[in-house]
């Protein structure tokens, strides 16, 4: 919470907040002339250039004011003076933008107030004795994901540093599958399974705290490998907090998802979730306003089942269950630290169907829970939870973004009643602010411009669920996301890029339209349409890069290699050994350098040892390949106790993924510009290389484009 710490009394405070919001207000509806406007704008825009480099928060938060000022001229100026139509085309064309920037303008705000000034919670250490720490149940539940997903979580829930007769380790079986109580009984962890699958995870999770009783429960999903210092680094703050009721952690994958790896950004540009666990969740924990996000959590058992355990009236039942605790008076907490780590979405059409879900969840809460409204929060908790249901509409704006110009080149509806300058004098101050304030803010969790490539590409796809669930939330299912698939074969996928595809040739023809009217049209509108065309040019990049997304690239290995550094020692059959560091694992097998360049057979047998601290544990392996100091290890067959030692070596450990983003090119807005206009250049590449190929099997008599094939298994 925020604290007025050094205010002496309550009517000084008062006073000081009256005296600042008249002067904000007078700042925002002063009318200037052009001139008197360009030179404001010169001295605001100046003085945030000079600030943003200049370290502190409180550096940042005269840098969000000036962009607050910025944005509510543009707002006031937009509503005061912009809104006289001549025609109904210019009404209604009118109204659709000046919506969208009212719903952007309202997001960038709540944006400002939720993450300008993260909370930073550090990891608080658990009693000295042991004996006094509570006892845990670790739930993984899985529906419908192979053995193979799952084995290396449970593996490393069986590594988690703490006693042993304080902790259970439970295998959520929703599929009932006879080879996963074999593995269980194999691992010794309970295999838990009901008779029915109502209500999908969520009555998964609620029908095992029936049948268990520990203190805490932890949450995995099946795919998420949690760290051996999980349990030490979440459950301090419990102690000292008896008001606390869920801890959570960031969800990191170590697997590119669609995005990353069609637009080959994987670890160079921040991945779509990584904003809203390392800056959105550090920014809702200092408002105790922090998510349940389903997996990598600590809930007390207490006042979960005070709430009737995971919330299932939403299908986002994680949010909601914190929503519901949150309402009885209880905290929750937040820890930038990851502690656990698993599969990003491996398809486009996958990762959108998630997408879709949270989006219709989060419809749903706002619906039959509205935070706004609700008991028991304050205004910190409000606004943040409108925040985060908020952002999921942002489907209808998005689009009118992508077709505003289009109003005016295609129908000639004027529909801001200004002249071009004075449009761009008052809307390019708010659009220039709010990148350099976001880019200091957000630069180490996502680079300008990225958002609108993301929103572009979902947008036309939750649109809908989120306003069908307005209209019904109890409308659509619980849809598992499918993790661990291959894409035997690159691919574009015409279906899902449908959208954007059409979004795309809208705005050519109008391009095309504004071309002609700039040489041969004598209407007097040259700057209009100039604006215009250089915002159509805007979008066609962003839907270029849209496009790019959808060209599916190769999925072919099994097990996915993490890059990462750690001691390992090479025997040969010789008995010669070489002390080496690794450069990826995988569950599969090895990456290693040596230390000088050695000749080996492929298919040779070696033995390899990894360490976890003082400990060194020994794997058999052949050589997959030799070049230079590089070579690479295919496991031989591992026992069970082999592949338990080997995810404890490697995902399990506990610096695994500390560091994950260093050596990212920093963010600037006007590089994260020309990286997002270079990949809509290469969406068009992609387009048309896919487009002249597939043409070619169709005339071979291939009738449809190939598809790739999604195996779910191994």
């Amino acid at each position: 919470m925020v604290e007025w710490s050094g205010w002496t009394s309550l009517p000084l405070r008062l006073t000081i907040i009256a005296i600042a919001c008249l002067l904000l207000f007078f700042v925002i509806t002063v009318p200037m002339q052009l001139g008197e406007q360009f030179v404001f704008v010169a001295i605001s825009l100046g003085t945030a250039l000079l600030l943003r480099r200049k370290p502190g928060a409180y550096v940042t938060l005269v840098m969000i004011v000036l962009s607050v000022v910025a944005t509510a001229r543009y707002m006031y100026w937009r509503s005061t003076e912009t809104l006289v139509w001549d025609s109904p085309i210019d009404v209604a064309c009118g109204l659709l933008l000046f919506g969208s920037e009212v719903y952007a303008a309202l997001v960038l705000l709540l944006g400002y107030f939720q993450t300008a000034w993260p909370l930073q919670r550090k990891p608080a250490p658990l009693p000295r004795d042991p004996a006094d720490w509570p006892t845990v149940d670790v739930f993984i539940p899985s529906y419908n994901e192979p053995l193979s997903v799952v084995k290396p979580t449970v593996f490393a829930a069986m590594a988690l540093d703490y006693p042993i007769d304080k902790l259970r380790i439970h295998v959520l079986d929703d599929g009932r599958r006879e080879e996963f109580r074999l593995f269980c009984e194999s691992v010794g962890v309970n295999w838990v399974i009901r008779n029915h699958n109502r209500h999908a995870k969520a009555g998964n999770i609620n029908e095992a705290l029936k049948n268990t009783d520990g203190d805490f429960v932890a949450i995995f999903d099946c795919d998420h490998i949690p760290t051996r210092s999980f349990l030490q680094i979440t459950l301090g703050w419990f102690m000292r907090d008896p008001k606390l009721a869920m801890m959570q952690t960031p969800h990191h994958f170590f697997s590119a998802d669609p995005f990353e790896k069609n637009l080959g950004t994987f670890r160079k540009v921040p991945n779509e979730g990584e904003l809203f666990y390392g800056l959105v969740q550090d920014g809702n924990d200092l408002w105790d306003a922090t998510f349940f996000c389903g997996s990598c959590a600590v809930l007390r058992r207490g006042p979960l089942l005070e709430v009737g355990g995971i919330a299932v009236e939403t299908v986002t039942e994680d949010a909601h269950t914190a929503l519901k605790l949150h309402r009885l008076g209880y905290s929750t907490g937040y820890l930038a630290i990851p502690q656990a780590a698993g599969l990003a979405t491996e398809s486009l059409s996958g990762h959108i169907g998630q997408r879709i879900r949270w989006a219709r969840g989060m419809a749903q809460i706002f619906r039959v829970d509205n935070p706004v409204l609700a008991r028991g929060l304050h205004f910190g908790q409000r606004l943040c939870y409108a925040n985060a249901m908020l952002h999921f509409f942002y489907g209808v704006p998005r689009i009118v973004f992508l077709i505003a110009p289009l109003f005016f080149l295609f129908l000639n509806a004027h529909v801001i009643q200004a002249s071009a300058l004075m449009i761009a004098i008052y809307a390019l101050p708010h659009i220039f602010h709010a990148n350099i304030t976001n880019s200091r803010m957000q630069a180490a969790f996502r680079h300008s411009f990225w958002a609108e490539v993301y929103e572009a590409v979902l947008a036309w796809y939750i649109m809908r669920p989120t306003l069908f669930a307005l209209i019904n939330p109890k409308a659509g299912k619980f849809n598992v996301t499918a993790k661990g698939g291959r894409i035997e074969e690159a691919y574009f996928d015409w279906t899902i890029s449908r959208p954007y595809l059409m979004l795309l040739l809208l705005n050519l023809i109008g391009f095309v339209i504004g071309l002609v009217r700039i040489f041969f049209s004598t209407t007097g509108e040259a700057n209009t349409t100039l604006l215009n065309l250089a915002w159509t040019v805007y979008n066609m990049l962003i839907l270029g890069a849209s496009v790019a997304a959808a060209s599916e690239a190769r999925q072919v290995r099994d097990t996915h290699r993490v890059q990462m550094s750690i001691r390992a020692t090479l025997r040969l059959p010789s008995g010669r050994s070489l002390a080496c560091r690794t450069l990826d694992y995988s569950e599969g097998g090895l990456g290693i350098e040596l230390p000088a360049a050695v000749q080996f057979e492929i298919g040779e047998p070696v033995d390899v040892s990894l360490y976890r601290g003082d400990e060194e544990f020994v794997f058999p392996a052949q050589i997959a390949f030799s070049r230079d100091r590089r070579v690479g290890l295919r496991f031989a067959s591992l026992t069970t106790a082999q592949e338990i030692d080997l995810v404890q070596c490697t995902f399990a450990r506990a610096d695994a993924w500390t560091g994950w983003g260093e050596g990212r090119a920093p963010d600037t807005p006007l590089r994260g510009l020309a990286h997002v206009l270079r990949v809509g250049l290469l969406g068009f590449w992609h387009l048309f290389r896919h487009l002249g190929r597939d043409i070619r099997k169709i005339r071979s008599g291939k009738l449809a484009p190939a598809k790739a094939r999604l195996d779910s298994g191994s």
